[in-house]
């Protein structure tokens, strides 16, 4: 690279975390959640605004050199990878007691009916479909049946209800449901990598994709234990951040050669980290994330923002379409559930809108999909406005719950 195209790249990456940090403070200082804004903010640089305005600036920023697109294309990856880490960390794989029953209803209601129903709609979008038939259908009930456990979250934060047993059960029941649904998308890219023509290599894609997951949860803690044992000495903080950061990537190196998909293999680093003492790991889990968070983030989300193109691809008709059809199905399959194992009205629904929230991993299945080839820009674009609009109406609809004196 020459010192004019490496001076661009940066350029590009300032003012992508530029306008991420920037559109992420205002939508959060308007009770608003950050990756809205974030997203946001790659939009207005991207084709759909900067693109239309002044479409010789966009090339020049972001296409000026034929190498810069792949260079951005491996900070989006990263920001990703990293996101789908310290999600991992927020993954909860014990079941308070008490809650087991409703826990394992809202699962069975967010996973039962909206992912056949995304499945055996997927035809009417066949449009939208660029790839193989079946991973389409896997993505399609996947999007209609994802939760956001990172925007769920910090909205419950934001709230002050993260603490409260309401968001335990609704965070602990989004980790399992979509821990599921990740494994599903892998098998979905492995089918579209053309690695599952037949009834048994499609055994054996989903087969390496579960072993993977069974294997990695039940001996990664014990061998990063004997590891940690036999490399002996006391570990700084900021020396296990720098071992922390290479689990992730060693584990992301690891899916990729089994060819399962690379975000599986963050989030379950970050599962396996999260299971660590809070003691030792919560400040090296904390250190991770903020820097996460901070800069890798926004820039994926930023780019997310500027892969979309509104001016070209927008339709309207389709987004509404399964913006409705898939948030109704959801809600409705959720409150059903709870409702059968005696909760009130308004809990049921309190419930359905919480578990509607698709969020990040909405945006992140709307981006592999994309990436593999398995969706068109029409239906990235709907993904991904599917999952700010489940989020944004899920924030308005605690704020006004707590505007009425309702106590979690």
């Amino acid at each position: 690279m020459s010192d004019a195209e490496l001076a661009r790249l940066f350029l590009a990456l300032v003012l992508l975390l530029s306008a991420a940090l920037a559109g992420g403070h205002i939508f959060e200082r308007l009770g608003l959640p950050r990756v809205v804004g974030e997203i946001l903010g790659g939009l207005l640089l991207g084709p759909s605004v900067l693109g239309v305005l002044a479409p010789e600036a966009e090339a020049w920023l972001f296409k000026g050199f034929a190498a810069q697109p792949a260079l951005l294309s491996a900070f989006y990856w990263l920001g990703l990878i990293l996101l789908m880490f310290t999600a991992g960390f927020k993954v909860q794989p014990v079941l308070p007691r008490d809650d087991r029953n409703l826990m394992a209803a809202l699962v069975v209601g967010s996973v039962i009916l909206p992912f056949p129903f995304g499945y055996l709609v997927a035809p009417l979008f066949a449009e939208t479909n660029t790839g193989d038939p079946l991973a389409f259908g896997i993505v399609m009930g996947i999007a209609a049946a994802v939760t956001s456990i990172p925007v769920i979250s910090r909205l419950f934060i934001d709230l002050g209800m993260m603490e409260t047993r309401f968001a335990r059960i609704v965070v602990a029941s989004a980790s399992i449901q979509d821990l599921l649904l990740w494994v599903a998308l892998a098998i979905a890219t492995g089918i579209q990598q053309g690695r599952a023509n037949d009834p048994a290599s499609l055994l054996q894609v989903g087969g390496i994709t579960i072993v993977f997951a069974i294997a990695s949860i039940a001996l990664g803690p014990a061998l990063l234990r004997l590891a940690g044992r036999f490399a002996g000495g006391t570990f700084t903080e900021a020396s296990l951040t720098g071992y922390t950061l290479l689990v992730c990537l060693i584990f992301v190196a690891m899916a990729s050669l089994l060819h399962v998909n690379v975000i599986f293999g963050a989030l379950l680093a970050g599962l396996i980290i999260g299971r660590f003492p809070a003691s030792t790991f919560g400040p090296v889990k904390q250190r991770i994330a903020d820097i996460a968070i901070w800069f890798f983030v926004p820039i994926y989300f930023a780019l997310v923002g500027h892969r979309l193109n509104l001016a070209g691809e927008f339709d309207w008709r389709l987004i509404l379409l399964f913006l409705l059809a898939s948030s109704a199905v959801k809600i409705i399959s959720v409150m059903t559930a709870v409702k059968l194992i005696g909760r009130s009205w308004l809990e049921v629904v309190d419930y359905g809108m919480a578990m509607n929230t698709r969020g990040g991993p909405g945006i992140v299945l709307a981006s592999v999909a994309h990436a593999a080839g398995i969706i068109d820009g029409r239906m990235f674009i709907a993904l991904v406005l599917a999952s700010i609009f489940t989020a944004l109406s899920a924030g308005l609809w605690f704020r006004w719950r707590l505007r009425q004196g309702v106590a979690y």
